[in-house]
C-alpha cells in the first residue's frame, strides 16, 4: 500500500519569533533558514513583510535552497479592494514562492477584533487567496482560532475553511490559536470540516497551553490532515508551538504514521535532528533542555543500577528508539563505539573522509569529550570543530602563532568634554618566523583585539581582509563574576558570503573571545586555500 505524502511547514521566523526573549537579528534569521534547509521541512514561514523593517530586509530576496519561502499576512480589510490594499500588496511583491494568510474562523472575533461582518471576513479570505493565486504565488490560510470557533459557530467556521478553498488555497490550516483544545476534540472537528475541504488540503496549527500541541498535531494527522505546522524546538507564542523536533521522529519512527506516511526528511536529516536542535539553541543563546525528547542529552541516560544493568546486555531494554538514529548518544555506557559513529557521522558531513579504525579518531573523540566538559559546545560551531578535526586527522597548520595579546580599557573626557569609554589593544604574532606587532582601538576590549589582530597578518592579509564579523553571543556557563564563559562568534566570508561559527571558552570573557576570534581568522584562510588548491 503506497504511503501519503506528509508535508511539514516551519513558523519558527513567525510565530516563533514571538517567544518571549526572542528577538531574531535578520543574520540569525539568514542562519535559522540555513538550519531548515539542512533539515528538509517542506515550507520555511520567514515572517511578516512589511511589519517591521526586520522582516522586510529578509523577504528582499528569497532565502530558501530547497523548501517553499513563505510570507505571512492578513488578509484585504473590510472596504477595500485587492489592488488597494497596502498589506496585501507587500505580501504580493515580496521574494516569497507562497504566502500564508491569517484570517478569522470565529465570528467573536470578527465582531470584536475587526469590528466587521462575517460577509466581508468571507469576502477577504476569498479575495485575498484569488490576489495570491493570480500572482504565480502558491496561497494558504490559517483560520484562526478555528476549533474555538467551530464550537461557537460551526456553520461560519466551515464557511471560511470552505471559501478559502474555493478561492485556490493549496492548504487551509485549523488553528488552535487559544491551545486550549484536546486531542479527541481536534479528530473530531477535522474530521467534520473534510465535509467541506478534503483532508489532503487540510493542515494543523496547535499551540501548546495544555501540553498537548505534539499529541494534537498527530490526531489531526490521524483524522486526516495532510500539513503540519510546528516551530524549532517548540518556541511561540506563550507556551510554544507544536515542537516539530519531536514531531518529526516520532512521524518517522513510530507506528502507524511510519508505516502510513512519508516526509521530506532524509534518515540523514533524521541523523542530524540532535546537531539542529542544540544549534538553534546556541543562536538563541539559551541551555538546551536536557530532557527533550529525542534530542535531549538525558534522552538517552540511565543512572546505575537495574536499568544500567539491563542497557549492557541489551539496550532495547530501556530506549525506545536506537540514539545514534536521531544522532544522539547513550550515556550510561560510555561507549567510544558509539561516540565514534556520532563523530563520523559530523565529519562525514563537514567533508571529511575518515577511516573508523584510525586511531587518530580515538584520539578526537578523546579531545572532544574534554574539551566539552570544559565548556565547550561543538554543535553550533562547525568551523571551531571542523579546524580542530583536521588538525588532529591530517596537517592543517595554524598559519600564525600568538605571542601574546593585552587588552586595556580606559574612561576619559574627550577634546569637546564628553565622557568617553576607550579599548586599546595590542597584539603579537609570529608568521613564517617573523614576529609582527599590531596596536588598535575599539568600541570595547573584543573588537580591539579583533583590528588590531587583523591589521598585519602578512601574507594572508588579503584573505583576512573579506572577514566580516557577523554576531556575538556570552554564555555564562556558571554562576558568579569568576565564571567558565562560553563565547560563539558568527562570521561571513563578504566575497564568498559563506558563514560560520567559532567557539571559545574560558574563565575570562576577553580571552574566550579570541580565541573564538582567532578560530574565525584561520577558518577563512583554510577555507580560501582549500578552494584554491
Amino acid at each position: 500500500m503506497a504511503k501519503e505524502r506528509l508535508y511539514l511547514f516551519d513558523t519558527t521566523l513567525r510565530d516563533g519569533a514571538q517567544t518571549s526573549g526572542v528577538d531574531f537579528s535578520v543574520d540569525e534569521k539568514i542562519a535559522i533558514a540555513g538550519l531548515l534547509d539542512r533539515l528538509g521541512v517542506d515550507y520555511v514561514e520567514g515572517g511578516y513583510p512589511g511589519a517591521n523593517p526586520t522582516d522586510s530586509q529578509f523577504f528582499e530576496k528569497k532565502r530558501t535552497q530547497n523548501a517553499t519561502f513563505t510570507a505571512f499576512g492578513m488578509t484585504k480589510r473590510a472596504g477595500r479592494s485587492a489592488s488597494n490594499d497596502p498589506g496585501l500588496q507587500v505580501l504580493l511583491q515580496s521574494q516569497s514562492d507562497a504566502i500564508c494568510f491569517v484570517a478569522k474562523s470565529w465570528d467573536y472575533h470578527v465582531k470584536v477584533a475587526l469590528n466587521s461582518t462575517n460577509e466581508e471576513n468571507l469576502e477577504g479570505i476569498s479575495e485575498s487567496v484569488a490576489a495570491a493565486v493570480e500572482a504565480g504565488k502558491e496561497a494558504l490560510v490559517d483560520c484562526e482560532h478555528f476549533f474555538d470557533g467551530f464550537k461557537a459557530n460551526p456553520s461560519f467556521a466551515l464557511a471560511c475553511a470552505k471559501a478559502a478553498f474555493d478561492a485556490g488555497a493549496r492548504w487551509v490550516v485549523l488553528c488552535d490559536t487559544n491551545g486550549g483544545t484536546l486531542p479527541d476534540e481536534i479528530a473530531s472537528t477535522v474530521k467534520a470540516v473534510q465535509e467541506v475541504v478534503p483532508g489532503h488540503h487540510l493542515g494543523i496549527h496547535a499551540h501548546d497551553d495544555t501540553g498537548h500541541a505534539v499529541a494534537n498535531s498527530l490526531a489531526a494527522v490521524s483524522a486526516g490532515v495532510r500539513q503540519i505546522q510546528g516551530t524549532l524546538n517548540g518556541i511561540g507564542e506563550r507556551c510554544g508551538n507544536a515542537n516539530l523536533i519531536t514531531l518529526i521522529p516520532t512521524l518517522m519512527l513510530k507506528a502507524p504514521f511510519k508505516d502510513a506516511y512519508d516526509l521530506s526528511i532524509s534518515e540523514q536529516s533524521l541523523r542530524d535532528i540532535t546537531t539542529i536542535s542544540r544549534a538553534f539553541d546556541e543562536i538563541l543563546n539559551r541551555t538546551s533542555n536536557l530532557h527533550a525528547p529525542y534530542v535531549g542529552r538525558s534522552a538517552f541516560a540511565t543512572k546505575a543500577g537495574i536499568h544500567a544493568s539491563a542497557l549492557l546486555k541489551e539496550p532495547e531494554t530501556y530506549e525506545h528508539v536506537p540514539p545514534e538514529v536521531v544522532g544522539n548518544q547513550r550515556r550510561v555506557l560510555v561507549s567510544d563505539q558509539a561516540g565514534k559513529s556520532n563523530l563520523l557521522g559530523e565529519l562525514k558531513r563537514l567533508g571529511i573522509e575518515a577511516d573508523k579504525y584510525d586511531p587518530r579518531l580515538d584520539a578526537l573523540l578523546a579531545e572532544v569529550k574534554e574539551l566539552e566538559a570544559q565548556g565547550y559546545s561543538y554543535e553550533a560551531a562547525d568551523a571551531s570543530f571542523e579546524l580542530m578535526a583536521r588538525r588532529r586527522l591530517f596537517s592543517v597548520p595554524d598559519y600564525f602563532n600568538v605571542i601574546s595579546f593585552r587588552t586595556g580599557v580606559e574612561r576619559r573626557y574627550n577634546a569637546v568634554g564628553d565622557q568617553v569609554t576607550v579599548s586599546e589593544a595590542v597584539v603579537k604574532v609570529e608568521i613564517d618566523g617573523q614576529t609582527h606587532m599590531s596596536v588598535a582601538e575599539g568600541n570595547g576590549p573584543v573588537n580591539a583585539l579583533d583590528l588590531a589582530l587583523r591589521k598585519d597578518l602578512g601574507r594572508y592579509q588579503e584573505v583576512i581582509d573579506h572577514l566580516e564579523l557577523i554576531d556575538y553571543k556570552v554564555r555564562i556557563l556558571d554562576g558568579g563574576t569568576g565564571a567558565v564563559t562560553r563565547v560563539l562568534i558568527e562570521s561571513m566570508n563578504k566575497r564568498t558570503g559563506q558563514r560560520w561559527f567559532t567557539v571559545g571558552v574560558s574563565s575570562n570573557i576577553v580571552d574566550a573571545s579570541f580565541r573564538a576570534l582567532t578560530d574565525s581568522v584561520r577558518y577563512i584562510i583554510f577555507k580560501t586555500q582549500q578552494a584554491a588548491a
